[in-house]
């Protein structure tokens, strides 16, 4: 599942569904033109984005002043990638030269022997020795490099200040645990009022993602090391779902109303009736500016459990088709777009700031050493949220083990969903019942794939 990908000032959706739909034009379009190269790249926001839209184009007309060889043709619509046509325009070699793709298209993408091998080529991206090695790993197959990783979330937990402190919880202090999550959550629930102390999703594959986030934070998986077979059907996995059942049935601290999705739970946080919820950095500015929160009252700590936390992001693939000086030229336009520190569509924290987007949060953070310094001092310089909500996040993150989404993710997120919400709807779920049911029905998608 995926985090938006486009700055925060305009409406946007909230979780796994940055892609864009098919255009007119594929990477077969002429590579040259008036004796430039030319370049179609896709995930340019849509003209409903006002100021993201403005952004971006002034960023590729900058890039084309700077390169005057080179020709870029930006195809838009949203979301970026769409599911119901990735795989017919993958198929048909239809895809722009320069594609975007969730970290979980790599192998699919890879597999179908239609992406670009840009190894003896990446040594001319500035940055790439910049960025961050587990991101990097993640377009790399069989030692051969496929993309760039262009963003990069983490998942933590984000809760509602001013109801810590009314319920008597120190708000500097959050739960580091699943049984403080519990017993903090149990105390929130208690302030009354339609008061809810803890919200998880259970509908639309996002019960699943979540499962996911929370086995990992257990130190458990969701598919064994081999790909091959299930491995929810463990301690781990019954210690998640022991855990929602005891908070929703026992504590009645998760509130009456379930099959929530994640436009339900930013609501209820929104609102302030919310203690905590599970959630990218992200979903801050949406709270603020869709949802009626308040940026102070907000604030992110890292996954409870100390295990692990699950990862996601997003870079740029190249088609196959691509010739030489296609490949060097869109790898030029990353390094201006938004692999270099401070600066181009992501980075400009000044010109978002004067935009009023939200500058200071916790991530993406893509860059390693005087990088990742030079980045975090702009984006300091020109902090518009109150960044101390963030620093436990930023603190635990550095000791959790960072973990992408499963093989076949969505069709596992749909099984997962099942067992979710059996447990928070039904008070005599049969938990060992569930994951044993879930891990046949994962093993017969992964025989399959």
């Amino acid at each position: 599942m995926r985090s938006t990908g486009f700055r925060h000032t305009v409406a946007a959706i909230g979780v796994c569904s940055l892609a864009l739909a098919v255009t007119s034009c594929g990477s077969n379009d002429d590579d040259s033109a008036n004796g430039k190269t030319r370049i179609t790249v896709n995930c340019e926001p849509p003209k409903s984005a006002k100021v993201d839209r403005r952004f971006f184009d002034q960023d590729v007309a900058a890039f084309e002043k700077q390169n005057p060889g080179v020709d870029v043709v930006t195809h838009d619509a949203f979301p970026c990638e769409d599911p119901k046509t990735f795989d017919a325009k993958l198929a048909g070699g239809q895809m722009e030269n320069v594609f975007y793709t969730y970290f979980t298209d790599v192998h699919h993408v890879v597999g179908t022997g239609q992406a670009a091998d840009l190894t003896p080529y990446v040594k001319e991206l500035k940055s790439y020795g910049t960025l961050q090695k587990q991101l990097r790993d993640i377009y790399t197959v069989d030692g051969k490099v496929y993309g760039v990783p262009r963003t990069g979330y983490s998942m933590g937990l984000i809760y509602n200040k001013k109801l810590f402190q009314k319920a008597g919880l120190d708000p500097e202090k959050p739960p580091a645990t699943w049984d403080e999550v519990r017993a903090d959550a149990k105390r929130i629930a208690a302030l009354g009022g339609g008061t809810v102390g803890y919200a998880d999703y259970s509908a639309q594959n996002q019960g699943g993602w979540h499962f996911t986030a929370e086995l990992y934070s257990q130190g458990g998986d969701v598919v064994g090391p081999d790909g091959k077979k299930a491995a929810v059907d463990t301690s781990e996995g019954r210690a998640v779902l022991q855990n929602l059942h005891d908070m929703r049935w026992s504590d009645d601290s998760m509130g009456s109303k379930q099959l929530l999705v994640i436009n339900d739970v930013q609501q209820m946080m929104g609102s302030g009736k919310l203690g905590m919820y599970l959630s990218a950095p992200d979903n801050i500015p949406i709270l603020v500016k869709e949802k009626g929160g308040d940026y102070n009252d907000l604030a992110l700590a890292p996954m409870p459990g100390g295990k692990g936390t699950l990862v996601g992001g997003d870079g740029y693939m190249f088609s196959k088709k691509d010739s030489p000086a296609q490949i060097r030229a869109g790898l030029k336009w990353l390094d201006h777009m938004f692999l270099t520190p401070g600066k181009g569509f992501l980075g400009d924290y000044a010109r978002a700031k004067q935009n009023n987007a939200p500058v200071g949060l916790p991530e993406p953070r893509l860059f390693t050493g005087a990088a990742d310094a030079a980045d975090q001092q702009a984006k300091k310089a020109n902090a518009n949220v109150p960044v101390q909500n963030y620093q436990s996040f930023l603190d635990g993150n550095q000791k959790l083990q960072m973990r992408i989404e499963p093989p076949n993710a969505q069709q596992i997120y749909s099984v997962l969903d099942g067992v979710v919400s059996a447990v928070l709807t039904k008070k005599d779920a049969d938990i060992d019942q569930l994951l044993k049911d879930a891990d046949g029905k994962i093993d017969g998608i992964l025989a399959r794939s």
